[in-house]
């Protein structure tokens, strides 16, 4: 029988307690579904003909699938770098000289802190002035640019903090036997903080898929702007509740997926003796929020 530390076992009133709070919580839910469905069916927004219009081949061969193949490809585009810059950054702040540990602090620091849509924005803006890229290009590069320097920051803070909270013998036994700290770093700490960072690494990888949606403020055909052209043909609700289901699989696709690796390198830990082998340990792309 397990028992918890932070708290005592609910006894029978308090159980009785919560079992009737859950109906009530279920019946107010299923009375607020109700209300939504009738101002729905009050509009003609759950009609047959409107969401099978939904499902034609136009729809998605037209918006819906575009709209995916873009999201798909920002989302790897910027995946990629957000994992090369947040390593860069993040061993640039384990680093012994204070210069570089400095200037990645003040890196990591700033991009964590100006939000995502107005990295997009200035991006776009600037892009749009200096005539770098071809106009059509440009919303693109100021999706990618804004989700690899905001997420590749956060990732970078979860590269210093992963390394931070192994055992301190970790770094000593690496020194012990004549590794240099930036030697101690790679071959031993990293692999084995990637391995105890996995899950937040793929929520942060999440974030950068949903993410993407922010494009469609700059103009990027992704697969929420896409929704949004199909909508303006006067079907509102139908073309977004499509996008999100399609957001919703393709979310829980990474995360099954990387629940899978994560499984597997656990796997390959145990077998080598609890920590994950340093050549088969490196960035991997998946893994944060």
């Amino acid at each position: 029988m397990s028992t918890s530390v932070l708290f005592d076992a609910p006894g029978p009133k308090a159980r009785r307690r919560h079992l009737i709070l859950t109906i009530l919580s279920a019946l107010v839910l299923a009375g607020l579904v109700y209300v939504a469905l009738s101002r729905l069916q009050e509009r003609g927004e759950l009609e047959a003909a409107k969401w099978t219009a939904m499902f034609t081949r136009q729809s998605w061969e037209f918006y819906f699938i575009p709209g995916i193949i873009s999201t798909l490809r920002s989302a790897a585009v910027a995946v990629v770098l957000a994992l090369v810059f947040g390593f860069v950054f993040g061993m640039g702040r384990l680093s012994q000289h204070r210069a570089v540990r400095w200037v990645s602090g003040i890196v990591v620091e700033f991009f964590r802190g100006v939000p995502v849509l107005i990295m997009m924005i200035a991006f776009f803006y600037f892009l749009a002035l200096r005539g770098v890229f071809a106009p059509e290009t440009n919303p693109f590069v100021a999706v990618v640019a804004a989700l690899t320097l905001y997420n590749g920051a956060v990732i970078a803070e979860l590269v210093r903090s992963g390394v931070g909270s192994l055992p301190a013998g970790q770094g000593e036994a690496g020194l012990s036997i004549g590794l240099t700290p930036g030697q101690t770093l790679r071959a031993i700490q990293l692999p084995q903080a990637i391995t105890a960072m996995l899950p937040a690494l793929v929520g942060q990888l999440v974030v950068i898929l949903k993410d993407s949606a922010l494009g469609a403020i700059i103009t990027y055909p992704e697969l929420l702007r896409q929704a949004r052209n199909l909508a303006a043909g006067g079907n509102t609700l139908q073309p977004l509740v499509v996008a999100a289901l399609i957001f919703i699989v393709l979310n829980f696709s990474l995360t099954t997926f990387a629940g899978y690796l994560e499984r597997r390198i656990n796997r390959r830990g145990k077998v080598a003796g609890g920590a994950a082998p340093v050549d088969e340990a490196g960035p991997q792309p998946a893994g944060g929020v």
